[in-house]
């Protein structure tokens, strides 16, 4: 896993930078070379509706076919699809980027970002743990065990995942589409 802090001074307006990973693909796990995005408490999340605040700032940011649950407790990953995960209630321990990747507690008001192909498994969560979770205009996510076989089609499917327009958070000019344009080039 690389660690990168962004130092870019176009996103210095925003309140809550992202600290963002590579994590490298480990064979079965692809991962992805864009960079997985982690803003801790960035969503001033409503007592009465929290999972309607985080909601409506994905959607308004173009990140619809929203849902609202909790991680799956397996090792998996998205190839078709980028996703964002809000945290609405409680929280939880993750693990990024696959057996090979890194743990994140994951708190109320917290957003990750994952480029499609990062690994994401929920090890541990608090009984009122609630996510929402939403993806950019573009296929329906596919959910992905990691096989052999469901490897050799990801390494050829997540290159052509389109960048998303917009941060789900911030929109348009995020730090998200300031990070993954730059590495994409």
């Amino acid at each position: 896993m690389t660690a990168i802090h962004n130092s870019d001074p176009s996103t210095a307006s925003f309140k809550i930078r992202p600290v963002s990973f590579i994590f490298p693909d480990d064979g079965l796990v692809p991962n992805n070379p864009l960079p997985f995005l982690l803003y801790k408490g960035t969503v001033a999340v409503d007592d009465d509706d929290p999972e309607q605040a985080i909601e409506d700032r994905f959607t308004a940011n173009g990140w619809d076919q929203t849902w609202r649950n909790g991680i799956f407790d397996y090792l998996h990953y998205h190839a078709t699809v980028h996703e964002v995960l809000g945290v609405a209630r409680g929280r939880a321990l993750i693990r990024f980027g696959g057996d090979h990747g890194e743990d994140f507690e994951i708190r109320k008001g917290d957003v990750a970002i994952l480029p499609a192909g990062t690994g994401h498994q929920c090890l541990s969560a608090s009984d009122d743990f609630v996510v929402v979770g939403a993806y950019p205009p573009g296929p329906q996510m596919q959910i992905t065990r990691p096989t052999p076989d469901n490897y050799r089609l990801a390494i050829r499917s997540i290159p052509e995942v389109a960048l998303p327009d917009t941060d789900p958070v911030y929109g348009p000019h995020g730090p998200l589409v300031e990070l993954w344009k730059k590495r994409s080039r």
